[in-house]
């Protein structure tokens, strides 16, 4: 039977795109007025509370490490049985694609150069002045960052791969709230992680055309003016929906390689041409001293040194990466399936981490080296006056400038391009119930959507207003991701006393005679073989097992799949987990020193597994009888029982 294909979720979606249009026409039309009410809101939070944010953002990270270091770690995204839909190369791509791709490009030179001329505390200009600005550049840009995220993407990858749930933004509290996630809690959530989505890659795609026209006056001659940009707009935003249109596969996960395979060849490039040896020396001492500072920057609120500097970068940093949660954590936990908590984490949060640490290295300290010692003072004036062209006239000191600047203006357009697509998959999910396969238009009208947005309030001066807006969404959705966090540990949890009450391993009776056991080992069956076997032997079996439940006064009943090959009991026990029991047809690999010559020369066969509701058994029950196959059952359904005792 063919899959239908998922419709949009009305409330959701005209409840978004009513708020969407009245905010952008508002921006638009007043951008001033709007732009002093949501910079005053922004100047309340950092100046009442930039303790919260440090606690909340201290607490978001402590509790992935723990959730990784501890047996919770050992726990699927997914059911037990499956394996991870991406490669590492491919999942590190796309993740860090649509996490800060773009940020790097933009961040790389300006960043480093700004705290090394107008530090916190010291003197600016001074080699203290260059390993501070390090220091604190790796500080906003390492783990705490990818820790939010990762804690999303755990959060909404777990409940939606292992327990079923919509992928959606909702499904975080479903441990807190339960089936009233579907009522207007949920619907309510939804649309704020949608606004949260669609202004924060809207702003980017609005501000980032700047750096993209840069690059490209700088090559190619091309005016710098509104028009060029809003064609810039136009033309990513063109590009973004023939990405989405592709798909994830065929279009942002190409896009996402394609584009680590240039940031690798533009940082190979920078650190050949550059100081090769003294970039090697810093990247090491720079890593040291940023782990060494760990936890004294991550609780320096500089309390006895007040300074506007914490709220107008710390702060400011915090609540970004905490607005972008939603729109990353989803898209991050869609391509996550089959990934343990400590592997995700480890890759999560190592990989990118040192990724960005390297390329602010390389990038930031080169770009301090010709301030500091080589007199470029006009570098440090450019990215005084303006960031979007620091990184081109940074190419200007080194060789191969030319090439340098097309490979990043390059870059700079494939990373817009996958922010765009990515994020107009996540919106198009949150608003068709998690599901990505939506009508052609759906997935049109969201790329759309964030164009438009982009390019109105580019050419009205409303952009500025709205990141302020979505930098202080992160205010509320923080609370809402305290609540997740807490619910999701209790899930964990309750996994692991379900895992310990099953970790019996099913042993086959005993009274079976060796000689049918031997046989079946022997065995290599074809695929009509294992479904005539789940259509006689095995459904009988079920359907007996499920009449004696029936008439003990329980729901049960056995559906048979042909498509999916498999035969299922399924008993209902209310309010509580239910009891589910699978043979599925699966096809493995012909073992190289198979004994038994298997028909037609194949290259695999079949066996009858035996699946949970948290996954696959790895075990194969091909052959046995009915009584074998029932004592089998009556087994699990001990200790699924067993397991409610202990969590009632």
């Amino acid at each position: 039977m063919e899959k239908e294909t998922a419709t949009f979720n009305p409330p959701v979606f005209y409840g978004a795109t009513g708020i969407l249009l009245v905010l952008v026409i508002t921006a638009a039309v007043w951008p001033d007025a709007v732009g002093a009410m949501f910079q005053g809101l922004q100047s309340s939070i950092v100046a009442n509370g930039s303790w919260y944010y440090v606690l909340v953002v201290a607490f978001i990270l402590i509790s992935v490490l723990i959730f990784s270091v501890t047996r919770y770690g050992d726990i699927k995204l997914g059911p037990d049985h499956i394996e991870p839909d991406y490669s590492y190369t491919s999942w590190f791509a796309m993740m860090f694609s649509a996490g800060m791709g773009i940020g790097l490009m933009f961040f790389g030179v300006s960043e480093p150069v700004m705290h090394f001329l107008t530090p916190p505390t010291g003197e600016p200009g001074t080699v203290a002045a260059a390993r501070e600005a390090m220091k604190l550049t790796f500080f906003h840009w390492g783990i705490h960052a990818w820790a939010m995220y990762a804690v999303v993407a755990l959060i909404l990858a777990y409940f939606g791969y292992r327990h079923d749930l919509p992928l959606t933004i909702r499904s975080a509290l479903y441990p807190i709230f339960g089936e009233r996630i579907y009522g207007p809690l949920g619907t309510a959530v939804d649309i704020f992680a949608i606004l949260s989505t669609v202004t924060g890659v809207a702003t980017s795609l609005g501000f980032g055309v700047l750096q993209i026209n840069s690059g490209l006056a700088y090559l190619f001659d091309v005016p710098t003016n509104i028009g060029v940009q809003v064609v810039l707009i136009i033309a990513t935003t063109i590009l973004a929906t023939i990405s989405v249109v592709m798909g994830l596969d065929a279009g942002i996960k190409r896009l996402s390689e394609i584009n680590i395979i240039l940031a690798i060849i533009l940082l190979t490039l920078v650190l050949s041409f550059g100081p090769t040896v003294l970039l090697l020396q810093v990247f090491v001492q720079n890593t040291g001293d940023y782990l060494s500072d760990l936890v004294s920057k991550t609780f320096n609120l500089y309390a006895y040194t007040p300074t506007d500097w914490l709220g107008g970068w710390t702060i400011f940093y915090w609540g970004w990466w905490l607005s972008w949660a939603p729109f990353v954590g989803l898209f991050i936990a869609r391509i996550s399936r089959g990934r343990t908590i400590r592997e995700f984490v480890f890759g999560a949060l190592l990989g990118p981490t040192l990724f960005t640490l390297l390329w602010m290295t390389v990038f930031g300290n080169s770009a301090i080296e010709l301030i500091l010692n080589q007199g470029a003072t006009e570098l440090g004036e450019m990215v005084d006056k303006d960031a979007s062209v620091a990184l081109f006239k940074f190419f200007e000191f080194l060789p191969g400038t030319q090439l340098l600047s097309f490979v990043a203006v390059i870059m700079v357009i494939v990373f817009f391009v996958t922010s765009a697509d990515s994020g107009a998959m996540v919106v198009n999910m949150l608003s068709s119930n998690g599901r990505d396969d939506t009508p052609l238009w759906q997935r049109v009208f969201w790329t759309g959507s964030i164009g438009i947005i982009a390019a109105i309030l580019l050419v009205a001066g409303g952009l500025p207003s709205l990141q302020t807006a979505a930098i202080a969404s992160a205010l509320p959705f923080s609370f809402a991701l305290l609540f997740a966090i807490w619910g999701f540990w209790r899930a964990l949890q309750a996994d692991i006393v379900k895992r310990d009450a099953l970790s019996v391993q099913t042993v086959v009776d005993s009274n079976i005679p060796w000689q049918e056991r031997l046989n079946n080992l022997l065995q290599y069956p074809t695929e009509s073989g294992v479904v005539a076997f789940q259509g006689s032997i095995a459904k009988s079996t079920l359907q007996a097992f499920a009449r004696e439940l029936s008439a003990n006064g329980l729901e049960a009943s056995v559906v048979t799949d042909d498509e999916s090959h498999t035969v299922r009991l399924e008993v209902l026990h209310g309010e509580e987990l239910d009891f589910v029991y699978v043979i599925r047809a699966h096809e493995m690999q012909l073992p190289d020193d198979a004994m038994v010559e298997h028909p037609n020369d194949a290259s695999t066969y079949w066996r009858a597994e035996v699946h949970l509701s948290e996954g696959g058994q790895d075990y194969d029950v091909m052959g046995w009888n009915g009584e074998q196959i029932a004592n089998d059952i009556l087994e699990q359904y001990e200790r699924h029982l067993n397991y409610l005792k202990t969590v009632r």
